[in-house]
């Protein structure tokens, strides 16, 4: 079998997200390596890979670091002699996909979310699509986390509709999310937004709900749970949350390796971002039988059934935000539990980890064997 190398934008996101997905393919007899930044490399060896550290650029358009990123991967082709590459993130979709044209390495991108330069029709976008475009050429498949996404990259043929394919975003382990009940009182009604502080997942609609809230439901709790990303162009600073902590409205949790027992304490999730691929806060919710309220917009509205699962309400808009958790914060109990056990058989049925494991699997076999033809 021919080794595979994945690559992340973070280690993070390998150990995260992909890290059943690695131990799959091990199990299946290839050869996995891992590139990303401060790649942990004892973590990697204790499932049976290798990783190597690799400088990546998150944010921003850097000509002459893009071209060091090019060739960095360039160089991981030729020393792992990987014969497929799995790139996650943007920068490794795009760079390592065309490195891998260059080194007759097999590319299959997995387009987790498209991010800010897809959310305007400006130059940016217009430039982040050419070079997709370039990158996914010649890729025989190109994975996607929801409909939305896949539609709109065949619409600008960026891919073509026969390299497109659906997958169930990274997937959640149902074995590890399992449904708790709440500890406290279910009348202690508390919202729970989890991910990066940053602007373009809605945190300031969150803020501006809580806000709206306070004053009518005075012992209603709003938490953000998360870390800042100053390195982000819609980062949220710190300044601002001390601000909105200070004033009582909200409580900032920081950073949580386990995020299981602060969503068992919340009675719903809250993720009023602007645009999503599958958004992994919303599938471990669901997965916990916690209600979600979420935005109207791509990734979202895959997860969350309004009414059956949760509460969907209008992008960059406060009101509707505070209307909705309003709602389902006004719901009888056993209406909110309702809401969470639709959710849990959602991804029961259809976001299981094999799914994901599986589906790479298929798709490597598949390509080794027309290789081989």
């Amino acid at each position: 079998m021919a080794p595979v190398l994945l690559s992340a934008n973070s280690f993070w996101n390998i150990t995260n997200f992909r890290a059943r997905l690695v131990e799959g393919l091990i199990s299946a007899g290839y050869q996995v390596h891992i590139a990303a930044p401060e790649a942990d490399a004892q973590w990697a060896e204790s499932r049976g890979a290798q990783a190597a550290s690799i400088p990546i650029e998150r944010s921003g358009l850097n000509p002459f670091a893009d071209v060091m990123l090019w060739l960095e991967y360039l160089r991981l082709f030729r020393r792992t002699k990987a014969g497929f590459f799995l790139g996650f993130t943007a920068k490794p979709n795009i760079y390592g996909s065309l490195a891998a044209r260059v080194a007759g390495v097999i590319s299959i991108p997995n387009v987790s979310g498209l991010g800010t330069a897809f959310m305007s029709d400006g130059l940016l976008s217009r430039l982040v699509a050419f070079l997709y475009r370039i990158a996914f050429r010649r890729a025989p498949i190109v994975f996607f986390q929801n409909p939305d996404d896949r539609d709109l990259f065949v619409a600008r043929k960026i891919v073509g509709p026969n390299q497109a394919r659906l997958l169930p975003g990274s997937g959640v382990d149902l074995a590890h999310f399992a449904p708790r009940e709440r500890a406290g009182s279910d009348d202690d009604v508390c919202f729970l937004f989890i991910g990066r502080l940053l602007g373009d997942k809605g945190v300031r609609e969150f803020v501006d709900a809580a806000r709206l809230l306070r004053q009518a439901r005075p012992g209603w709790r709003f938490q953000l749970l998360g870390d800042f990303d100053p390195e982000n162009r819609s980062g949220v600073h710190e300044d601002e949350v001390r601000e909105w902590t200070d004033q009582g409205l909200i409580e900032h949790l920081g950073h949580a390796d386990d995020v299981r027992p602060h969503i068992a304490e919340a009675t719903a999730i809250v993720l009023p971002s602007y645009r999503e691929g599958m958004p992994r806060s919303l599938l471990e919710a669901a997965a916990m039988a916690r209600p979600m309220i979420a935005t109207d917009v791509a990734g979202n509205r895959q997860l969350v059934d309004h009414g059956v699962n949760g509460m969907l309400c209008e992008v960059r808009n406060s009101q509707s935000l505070a209307d909705a958790m309003s709602e389902l914060g006004s719901m009888e109990v056993e209406r909110r539990r309702q809401l969470g056990q639709a959710g849990r058989a959602l991804v029961e049925a259809n976001y299981g980890l094999e799914r994901v494991t599986d589906a790479y699997l298929d798709v490597l076999a598949q390509l080794a064997a027309e290789a081989r033809v």
